[in-house]
């Protein structure tokens, strides 16, 4: 963890002379790569957003912005073929053209195995580009929800990225770092001027940006400094040397709110937190029952969701600003149903006679990996959960560690017990199946660190991405949850409350994504 004297002192000392329009922009974590194709993970993509660009955005209500391509349709020709007209007259940073040579090679870039976005494109079999200004997009059956699938697809350009040798995607999980890493060339409203992982990123607006006029672009400097200690991160906007704030932690809500000049802003997120289980393995390393897994038993399964108090959780480590969740899909996605969304109760003497029922009446060791940078109350939330699963004789041993050292944890297939969160830019089941129910193969499945494997179930989430009768589509999704739900493939806890702080100033809308896109904001 940094000191958090060292950090404010570096906050004081390089942002006390910034003007009105920079802006101090902190949260709890920083993004884990500039490599737009590298990591799919909600903060590395918030920071990308400033400087990288995809073809499609979404704007704070969900519905979609024209970005890199002014309008896209279905081909009158070919039902697996979607026709993108792309903006004329935009420049990366360095001056070259945007061309649909750079969406052809991008969309292909992020196909590769390193890439973190390929399950998002994985219906895709072939990119076209018709001409300077239009793409075709050819995929393996008819896709319905493709535009949805692109909003963090970033586009690269294609002669920078080659002079740089950094065709290849970023081998994160194996600790590669690259010219991309850390360098950007973009098409997007703000330019990188310097890149201190964990430390600092400094970006400047990009006067040239084609929505220069088009959109309020207030903002001339953004600072953006990661704080993992919440105490810190709240000292520092309540000196002035921060004016903007995510990840703000709950306990300090009413203490920001009371100050003259800062306002805290408040929306729910489209993100669902919850406990992952290794059940796929005939044993584990991190329980002390020798020769078997228990997690591997459905009743066990059961029984840890029955021993979380959600509501507790809620009312004390959340604070009220938290939504009790029963299944692994926000509300915001289709494919959610309040029915659902209730199954998850507290019963801990059911818990205990399930346990019993399953052979473990004493119960077991467990140890449960949870970040501590990521997710509101990350590390309390675990804690919580440690002593209730101790109420029906699980003993849990908590090991919380930055999200750069976590994530790995599950992509990596090395942990049997784990938090996660998922937030679904699609608004749509098929994403939350393709990274978290699908079994894991090369392309598909790459957050799925439960070991679950249905070949049926996955030849019906395959299914999803070429279904055009959207009523049959729908009674798919409904049936893959009732699977989901009755093997309590995870434990579901809570759909994530947004609370942004900021000086009163700044004038922002809160984004269900926790996507701030700074070309919006304006100064009042």
């Amino acid at each position: 963890m940094k000191n958090p004297i060292l950090v404010l002192t570096l906050l004081m000392t390089t942002t006390s002379l910034a003007s009105a329009e920079t802006l101090r922009w902190a949260r709890s974590g920083d993004a884990l790569t500039l490599d737009p194709h590298s990591q799919n993970e909600g903060p590395t993509h918030t920071v990308r957003h400033q400087m990288y660009e995809p073809l499609i955005i979404r704007d704070t209500s969900g519905a979609f912005e024209p970005a890199l391509a002014t309008d896209w349709a279905p081909s009158e020709s070919d039902p697996n073929v979607w026709v993108f007209n792309l903006r004329q007259g935009v420049k990366f940073h360095d001056g070259a053209d945007f061309t649909a040579e750079d969406v052809v090679f991008s969309i292909n870039r992020a196909k590769q195995p390193n890439s973190d976005m390929k399950e998002l494109i994985n219906s895709i079999v072939e990119v076209r580009a018709v001409d300077d200004h239009t793409i075709e997009i050819e995929t393996d059956g008819p896709n319905p929800i493709l535009p949805a699938n692109l909003t963090d697809l970033f586009i690269m350009d294609k002669g920078w990225t080659e002079a740089n040798n950094a065709v290849n995607v970023q081998d994160f999980e194996g600790g590669e770092i690259t010219f991309a890493t850390v360098n950007v060339n973009g098409t997007g409203p703000y330019k990188l001027v310097s890149r201190e992982p964990d430390v600092k990123t400094v970006m400047e607006r990009n006067e040239d940006y084609w929505g220069r006029d088009q959109f309020p672009m207030a903002i001339s400097e953004i600072i953006y400094t990661p704080i993992q200690n919440d105490a810190t991160r709240v000292a520092a906007m309540l000196s002035g040397e921060v004016n903007f704030l995510q990840d703000m932690p709950v306990q300090d809500l009413d203490r920001v709110n009371a100050v003259d000049g800062l306002v805290v802003k408040q929306a729910p997120q489209n993100r669902v937190i919850f406990f992952g289980m290794n059940q796929g393995a005939d044993d584990i390393e991190a329980d002390n029952v020798d020769g078997k897994n228990p997690l591997a038993d459905v009743r066990v399964r059961r029984a840890m969701s029955k021993a979380i108090n959600r509501d507790a959780i809620q009312q004390v480590v959340m604070r009220g600003q938290s939504q009790p969740a029963g299944m692994i899909a926000p509300p915001f996605v289709n494919g959610w149903t309040a029915e659902m969304d209730s199954e998850s109760g507290t019963d801990v003497e059911g818990a205990k006679a399930l346990l019993a029922e399953a052979g473990y009446p004493d119960g077991f060791s467990i140890r449960l990996d949870c970040p501590n940078d990521r997710y509101i109350n990350d590390e309390g939330i675990c804690q919580a959960a440690v002593g209730m699963l101790g109420q029906i004789g699980i003993t849990v041993n908590l090991d919380a560690k930055p999200k750069a050292q976590h994530f790995p944890l599950i992509t990596d297939g090395k942990t049997d017990f784990y938090m996660l969160g998922w937030g679904v830019p699609t608004y749509d089941s098929e994403y939350i199946f393709n990274f978290l129910v699908h079994g894991r193969e090369s392309d598909i499945g790459t957050w799925n660190g439960t070991g679950y494997d249905n070949d049926e179930l996955d030849a019906k989430i395959k299914s999803l991405a070429s279904n055009t009768d959207l009523v049959a589509r729908d009674q798919a999704i409904a049936e893959i949850w009732r699977v989901v739900q009755d093997e309590q493939l995870y434990i579901p806890i809570h759909h994530q409350v947004l609370n942004w702080g900021m000086a009163e100033n700044l004038d922002i809308n809160v984004d269900p994504e926790d996507q701030p896109m700074v070309k919006h904001f304006g100064l009042n």
